[in-house]
């Protein structure tokens, strides 16, 4: 059994890139895409399985850009995440949901795959290899006897993870001495200015601490928080009746009601390496140039997996 599991989220519909699959766009010297890295960093730090979660139409096209190849290097498995997989009673009212409902509902797809430790990622994000190395080192700590669930995030610098192109959605986060998450607020709108960061609203714009620890989205889980995700899943579906169209079950939102309710411990991993993504068509010259850069310094080989 592999002693702990990599998944990355892949069903991103990828609107704001312009309509393509941004996912799965070539950035490296030889074709490679941002997965290849992070796969790479994740093996190298000790995961030893990555379970894919995409959507079933876009299948064909990713096993041919990337998961045939990672097949031979490491144990992989695919969860689908569908607009439709919600519970029965649901389906018939919320037939004209057009989107997949968020990042709980992409990890709750993966619990009949996956029944070890893992480490969530998001498919287009590259977070570094300090991130994966101390996130690994953490989930192989033996589980303290608690009541809480327990859940470390890897967190970055917000000033680290801003786009010159357009807005982000960043998880803003506060914590303790002892490096606990004390709390966490899913932030959208978030843009680059002259002067550090600011959140866009109708009002105009509101000045944020370019140094704010936000969440990317990597966290480091148990096999027990499936439990969990099903159970907010129905009862967020319920609550969302009125909203069902635009509404999202996100992590940050789960993970923040859960501190909140006092039922889980979430330690705070920081790493101080450069994160970089493609959220905007006009990202890629950028990340293009930092992979080059990072193969040229010697941290990656020119070709991946050779």
């Amino acid at each position: 059994m592999a002693k702990a599991a990599l998944v990355v989220m892949a069903a991103g519909i990828g609107s704001r890139f312009g309509g393509g699959i941004k996912q799965l766009e070539p950035v490296g010297p030889n074709g490679e895409i941002i997965m290849d890295y992070s796969i790479y960093d994740a093996m190298e730090a000790g995961f030893d399985k990555v379970v894919f979660v995409i959507r079933k139409d876009l299948e064909k096209d990713f096993k041919e850009v990337i998961g045939n190849r990672i097949e031979k290097v490491v144990e992989v498995a695919y969860a689908y995440q569908e607009i439709s997989d919600i519970p029965e009673k649901f389906q018939e009212k919320y037939a004209n949901r057009k989107k997949p409902w968020g990042t709980g509902q992409a990890i709750l797809c993966c619990k009949d795959v996956v029944n070890e430790p893992f480490l969530v990622i998001n498919a287009d994000d590259y977070y570094g290899k300090e991130a994966y190395k101390v996130a690994y080192e953490h989930l192989m700590q033996e589980a303290k006897e608690s009541d809480k669930t327990q859940i470390c995030m890897v967190g970055f610098v917000l000033g680290n993870t801003l786009s010159d192109n357009g807005s982000v959605t960043r998880g803003i986060c506060k914590a303790d001495e002892s490096h606990m998450l004390t709390d966490i607020v899913e932030t959208k709108n978030i843009v680059k200015t002259e002067s550090g960061a600011a959140i866009q609203t109708e009002e105009g714009e509101v000045a944020v601490d370019v140094n704010s620890l936000v969440s990317m989205n990597m966290w480091g889980l148990q096999s027990e928080f499936f439990d969990i995700l099903e159970t907010g899943f129905a009862e967020f579906l319920e609550e969302n009746a009125e909203n069902y169209e635009k509404a999202e079950y996100l992590l940050p939102t789960i993970v923040g009601e859960l501190l909140h309710e006092r039922k889980a411990d979430v330690r705070v991993l920081k790493s101080h390496d450069q994160w970089f993504g493609v959220t905007y068509r006009e990202d890629k010259e950028f990340v293009v140039e930092s992979v080059k850069a990072l193969v040229v310094a010697g941290e990656y080989p020119e070709k991946l997996f050779d």
